[in-house]
């Protein structure tokens, strides 16, 4: 799934971004947000019924828009440079508008 593929791209981004991040529960929350997209899209595909997917893909859209938010703080806060906030912000606006198409479509 495209959207999956594109959630574990947004992960090894931002690990690789803020690897160097001394603020440990700034980078695990951000980390664990972008990993919870990823996650709920294989979980919700897991449970085999269109109406549990979707709840789950709602959960990962979720986990989108924290992490666009703590995107913002990491940019203002001087803990990734521009050109990873604009692409992992590009990257996670894309995955968002991936997951509400599929969820119409379920």
């Amino acid at each position: 799934m495209i959207a999956w593929q594109k959630a574990k791209q947004l992960v090894l981004n931002l690990y690789t971004a803020l690897k160097l991040c001394k603020d440990f529960s700034f980078r695990d929350q951000i980390q664990k947000a972008s990993v919870s997209i990823m996650n709920n899209i294989a979980e919700g595909f897991e449970r085999r019924t269109n109406k549990e997917f979707k709840n789950f893909l709602f959960i990962a859209k979720g986990s989108c828009g924290e992490v666009r938010s703590m995107l913002y703080l990491a940019w203002q806060l001087q803990y990734v440079d521009k050109e990873d906030f604009e692409k992992n912000m590009f990257l996670s606006l894309e995955i968002s508008k991936l997951l509400s198409g599929f969820i119409k479509t379920l």
